[in-house]
């Protein structure tokens, strides 16, 4: 089966392993979004840092939001460092999705045991005529 931006997203799960791998569990989530972005930009990404995330209400803007990194213009990535993922962390990203143009994300977590999951949100089915 082939994913949207499949090889991206592999290669980007990569640097999450790279980054694991390398400083193990219990940091804050800011030093794993810093060695993120190191490692993707080493692997020649184009990376945007706390990218913000305006969402609307007809027409009405009623929310800003801040996607932790953006990925060749085309992948969202949400960074954590918590014990387990939640639903919460899914729905977090999902509506990072629905209010982009951007059709696929990760959410990566840095807990005791590496975590990612894959999202995603295509564009036939957001409503940007607002």
């Amino acid at each position: 089966m082939e994913y949207l931006h499949r090889d991206k997203t592999e290669k980007i799960i990569e640097a999450f392993f790279n980054v694991y791998n390398t400083l193990g569990y219990g940091f804050l989530e800011k030093v794993y979004h810093n060695s993120m972005l190191i490692e993707l930009r080493r692997m020649k990404f184009e990376c945007a840092s706390q990218y913000p995330i305006r969402v609307f209400y007809d027409s009405f803007p009623v929310g800003d939001y801040y996607a932790d990194i953006i990925v060749d213009d085309c992948v969202i990535i949400e960074n954590k460092a918590t014990e387990r993922l939640v639903e919460e962390n899914e729905f977090q990203l999902i509506n990072y999705l629905k209010a982009t143009n951007i059709e696929v994300g990760l959410l990566l977590n840095f807990g005791k045991k590496p975590e990612f999951k894959r999202k995603i949100f295509t564009n036939d089915r957001k409503d940007f005529n607002k």
